[in-house]
Order: structure tokens, then sequence, then C-alpha cells
């Protein structure tokens, strides 16, 4: 059975073209005009709205709550104060990643988690005899996300909380006369905000966040727009940068914390003393240097593309349509050993560069390092001058400043 959002009755009247994916059951835009590029604008340089609506939600209450997810989570949530979220993954045993998603703690005994992807078997089988209480809420709730350099402003009219919420705060405020969560997160990598509302008033809620943000040059983005921003910004996506570690066939389709890039969400043995699953195979991953792959930006030399399309005859490709594909990575020497894979590539608008996210052997993952980047052009395989860059690509200021 196709579903639809909460928001999805007014959006789709805004949808002038009437393209869908599906998104976990429910209808999810491709796009709502005839160019995604537009949307991804819309965002980068005043603000956008998507209906994240489709992502699981978990509520997690009780007096075991945090001890749950502090054996579960990568991420000490013990460390996550009320008031605050986190992006974390959890793994298997093994230490390969499964999914990602937020936690927000809205007390001592009480978390939300968000994931693209259902999970909510999987807790419930680990909570065993703890005193805790896992309920999913998908369907009671809503999410938009507000995003771009003009969110603070169009939403500041409306809720006077966002102006003081620091980046990955939430707070709870009142929209059109309904209770809702406002949190400094999304999926853009650029300053912005997502609004939990109850489904029964999320239209209501939209409506006055439409009319707050006409001025600002507010329009509706979606996915196709959605993954050039989280492209630029070095967002991992799963089923694209990896797979779950528990439905992949092999180990050449899982991936660690460590080897995804997110390295940075593994403290110290000093730091943490949790038990956490998986936590003994990262461990030794990371004392032992065992990591297979490190996860980079690659960046084309525009120069080198735009001579290999002019000497076949044709004019520069310039597309910022993701390729449906990975595109295999060689280093630069004459004998082409093959180092590597690109898991998501484009043009970006913005930077005006071909780049992309790519999984690289560990010891050319120096920002600045030359590789060659496979791809075909009359019919033909060959290759491009590219180099290696820090993640995320696109990173403005805007993103985590204060007001």
């Amino acid at each position: 059975m196709i579903r639809t959002t909460p928001f999805h009755p007014r959006l789709h009247e805004l949808n002038t073209q009437g393209l869908y994916t599906h998104w976990q059951g429910f209808l999810s835009p491709l796009r709502y005009s005839s160019a995604p590029k537009h949307e991804y604008f819309a965002v980068r340089n005043a603000v956008g709205v998507f209906d994240t609506s489709p992502l699981f939600k978990y509520r997690i209450t009780g007096p075991d709550a945090e001890r749950l997810l502090a054996g579960t989570l990568t991420r000490d949530v013990r460390r996550c104060r009320p008031g605050r979220a986190r992006y974390t993954v959890w793994c298997d045993d093994r230490g390969f990643v499964m999914k990602d998603g937020v936690v927000f703690r809205h007390s001592e005994n009480d978390f939300l988690l968000t994931a693209a992807r259902p999970n909510l078997g999987w807790f419930t089988d680990l909570a065993g005899s703890l005193r805790v209480h896992l309920e999913d809420v998908s369907d009671e709730y809503g999410i938009v996300a507000v995003q771009g350099p003009r969110s603070r402003a169009a939403l500041s009219s409306l809720m006077p909380e966002v102006r003081s919420l620091a980046f990955f705060d939430h707070a709870q405020a009142k929209l059109a006369s309904a209770p809702v969560t406002v949190s400094r997160t999304g999926y853009t990598g650029d300053l912005g905000f997502e609004i939990t509302v109850g489904s029964d008033r999320a239209l209501a809620v939209l409506d006055a966040v439409l009319a707050a943000g006409a001025p600002h040059g507010m329009r509706p983005f979606g996915e196709e727009a959605l993954m050039m921003l989280r492209i630029e910004a070095g967002l991992p996506l799963i089923d694209v940068e990896w797979h779950n570690s528990r439905t992949a066939f092999t180990d050449a389709d899982r991936v660690t914390p460590k080897e995804l890039g997110l390295g940075w969400m593994l403290p110290s043995p000093q730091q943490d003393d949790r038990a956490f699953i998986g936590r003994q195979a990262i461990r030794r991953e990371l004392s032992e240097g065992t990591s297979r792959w490190a996860t980079v930006g690659i960046v084309v030399d525009w120069a080198d593309w735009d001579r290999l399309h002019r000497d076949a005859g044709l004019l520069p490709a310039k597309s910022e349509h993701p390729l449906p594909y990975e595109s295999m990575l060689y280093d630069a020497h004459e004998d082409g050993t093959r180092v590597g894979y690109v898991t998501s590539f484009l043009y970006s608008p913005v930077l005006q560069r071909h780049i992309g996210l790519a999984r690289v052997r560990p010891d050319l993952a120096t920002a600045g390092t030359e590789v060659r980047l496979e791809f075909a052009i009359a019919h033909c395989n060959t290759t491009v001058k590219a180099r290696t860059a820090k993640l995320p690509l696109f990173n403005p200021s805007r993103k985590t400043a204060k007001e």
C-alpha cells in the first residue's frame, strides 16, 4: 500500500511535476519543478522545505532508557544532555555499521530516535528485561526540514526559540497553536532546522511555515535536490555509501565507522568505558590500524575533464545528477593500480567542480593526493585527473555559527 505523509495534501498542490519515488512505502517527491537545480539553489541561497516524515521515529523511555542506548549506539548518549541531539550509528558484534540515525534527548529518561530504516525489533530484542519502553511513534508525527541561510530569519518570526538554538540543540515551542519540537538539524550541510509536529496539526504548521518563508524566497525541494546537497556536505546515505551489515552478503559491502569517515564518533577508551555492541572489534581496528578504507572527498581536475571531452569532439559534461553507479579510482602512476572507488559523484553547482564521496586506501587519504577517476566518454573507458579532499566539501560557517 502506498502511503502519504501528513504534509502531502499541501505539498502535492505545489508539485507541478507529479513525480514521486517511494521512501519506506511513502510517496516522496523527486522534484517539485522542472529543474531540481532551482530547488537546490533555493536551499544554498535562501530557504527550502523538505518533507522528512517517512523517517522512522522511536520513543524510548524508562529508568533504563539511557542504559539501553549507551549499550547499542556507537556514540555515548550519556554525554548528551536534555535539549541536545546526536547523530550516531549502531554496529554489529564485528564492528560493521548497521544503520544510522539521530537521537534526541528530552529528559533523563525520555529519548526519540529517528532512522531511515526499521529498527524497532532489534532494539526490543536487546532491551530484554531492562526497565525500558520502546514505542514506534512514526505515524504520530510529521517532520518538516527548513534549510538554508534564510531559514533562521523565516522561522524566528514564528518561534523565537530558533534564535538561541546551537547546532544540534532542540527545544519545545508553539507554532500555529500546536506544540512542536524544533531542532537545529538537517541533511543539507547548511544552516537549517527540523520541526516535529503531531500529524493532526501538520498542515496548519506547514501553512504557517510557508507563509513566513514566502518573503525569503522559500520553496519546497525534493529528493533530487537533496542528493546534490548531501553529497556536497559529505553526508553518507545508506544503500549508497554503505549497506546494513545484517543484510549484506559479503564483507565487501560492509564498512566500519572508521572506514565510513565517522572515526570522530569513536572516543578513546579512557574517555568511554561503555561495553557497546561492536566495541571490541572497533577498538582492535583502531589500535592495530587494520582499516581497509578511508572515506574522503574527490575533486576532479576541471582542465583535464574539459580537455578529454573536447578532444573527443564533445562539450564538457557538467551534470548535477549523481551517477547511479560506483566509479573506480586508480593511482596517479602509469601502472594504473586500483586504489578505491567513488560511491557518489556529480557536478556541484555551488563549487563548480565535479566532486564525489570516495573510499580509498588509507595511505592515500591525505588531502591533495593525486588519483585518477575512471569514466566513460565516446563509448570508451578512460581516466581523468583528480585529487582527494577533506570532507565536507561544502561547509559554510553559518551551519554551526551563532546568530
